[in-house]
């Protein structure tokens, strides 16, 4: 079926779908917007990565709220487990409910489920909308007291770092995110995991920075009055780092950044001013 005879089909049923987040401390970061839909909603699926925030949503709709951790399987691939997700999520939404799904930190960064289930719903005719939330960069960035205007920001998922040929600008800051399940595709219960392509990592930086850079291993702090990891290490000494699944890697510049001398005699031979 068409997107078009989907929608048309969908006219007047009464299913919605809301998208939030809970911040990564639920307690303080979650907004009243996102607190007044899961209140709101008929059946609230969530997925957050810790009791506290298990207990928030529940507190605020005990009727409705409903897991999705679930679905995870010890060594099944996560795409798979996503995909139960948005089918779940979509199920409700069919079934004419008012669907609030939570997950945490920022509900459209790194988070699959979430724009699918929105781009889903919509196709099918349904209202979908998705609400930001504070992410982890939000966090790391306060944290290292970071401002990104400074000397720019790149930043990518590590593994697709590692695999594709990304762009890398030593006088900019660089954000590696999920470092500690680099080159996993499948679910671990512990959140630890092997990571054999940290080498080749290590190599890859080393062609734009000394392997003596230091860089920082974060992880947000998820508990209030929690202090958030921060581990300084040398990039090529990488691979001697205890990561898990909530490590991110920052890489400061590791040089200054050098003024463009073509275009700086182009404005100074017209007359532009610069500076």
């Amino acid at each position: 079926m068409s997107a078009a005879a989907s929608q048309e089909q969908a006219q007047g049923r009464p299913g919605q779908l809301v998208v939030v987040g809970t911040g990564l401390r639920t307690v303080g970061q979650m907004s009243t917007e996102s607190i007044a839909w899961i209140r709101a909603a008929d059946r609230v699926l969530y997925v957050v990565g810790d009791p506290v925030a298990e207990r928030a949503i529940y507190d605020l709709n005990p009727a409705g709220a409903e897991s999705l951790q679930v679905l995870y399987a010890e060594g099944q691939d996560r795409m798979a487990t996503y995909e139960g997700m948005v089918e779940r999520i979509l199920a409700c939404v069919r079934a004419g409910e008012r669907v609030c799904a939570v997950f945490y930190g920022h509900p459209g960064v790194f988070v699959y489920p979430s724009h699918e289930a929105v781009k889903r719903a919509r196709a099918q005719g349904f209202s979908a909308l998705m609400l930001p939330g504070i992410s982890a960069e939000d966090c790391l960035f306060a944290d290292l007291c970071i401002d990104p205007a400074a000397t720019g920001c790149l930043s990518y998922e590590a593994t697709d770092f590692l695999f594709n040929q990304r762009a890398m600008d030593p006088a900019s800051a660089l954000v590696l995110w999920q470092i500690g399940i680099l080159g996993n595709g499948k679910y671990r219960a512990e959140g630890r995991y092997p990571t054999p392509m940290m080498p080749f990592l290590i190599e890859k930086l080393a062609t734009r920075y000394p392997l003596s850079h230091e860089a920082i291993v974060y992880e947000a702090a998820v508990h209030f009055g929690c202090q958030p990891r921060l581990s300084p290490v040398a990039l090529g000494q990488l691979h001697h780092v205890d990561l898990s699944a909530a490590s991110t890697l920052f890489i400061g510049p590791a040089q200054a950044s050098q003024p463009d001398p073509v275009l700086l005699a182009r404005l100074q031979a017209l007359g532009v001013p610069y500076g």
